[in-house]
């Protein structure tokens, strides 16, 4: 399945570390799995249950956000780079997971697609980083995860993190606004 997966999100082969590709393969393989998913299924849950009957799906966003990340990092290095680089490795790992816990977090119903048990107890942001924790992936890559959302508002977020929240917000924002 780790060729299949990749297939459908190809951004994962920028992992150019092959510890972090595998372990990033295996935490969205596992949340597929928790979450009882397939691989298609991908292309059907929403991105969102903010925007009624939202078309655009959570593969589509998590691709953007990976795409997004990357155009603001090549800025950010070009322009700061006396002050740091951004890790590629660690920024695409944390873009490809950053919603990974949705897969957790949501189940489909008759009535569509809803919030899950697990997803009414706990966000995707925290069962996210879980899975990143259990697969061993770095914890600058759980950072990214847990406070790429509002959740992480207030707290310390590193430059991969920054980058991935606002990416994430771009590519949420004006659909929210636009669609609701």
């Amino acid at each position: 399945m780790p060729e299949k997966l990749i297939a459908k999100f190809p951004e994962i082969e920028w992992i150019t570390d092959v510890g972090v590709r595998h372990k990033t393969v295996a935490a969205f393989q596992e949340a597929l799995s928790l979450g009882g998913w397939t691989l298609d299924d991908l292309d059907r849950i929403p991105f969102t249950l903010i925007i009624p009957n939202c078309k655009v799906s959570l593969l589509t966003h998590m691709r953007a956000v990976v795409q997004t990340s990357m155009k603001i990092a090549d800025v950010m290095d070009a322009t700061y780079n006396e002050f740091f680089r951004i890790d590629r490795d660690i920024l695409v790992s944390g873009a490809v997971l950053h919603d990974v816990g949705k897969l957790m977090e949501y189940t489909e119903t008759e009535k569509g697609f809803v919030k899950s048990h697990n997803g009414k107890i706990m966000r995707h942001p925290f069962s996210g980083a879980g899975l990143a924790l259990k697969h061993g992936l770095p914890v600058e890559v759980q950072h990214i995860i847990a406070t790429h959302a509002h959740e992480g508002d207030g707290a310390f977020r590193s430059p991969a993190s920054v980058i991935i929240h606002h990416a994430d917000f771009i590519n949420f924002e004006p659909l929210r606004d636009l669609l609701k």
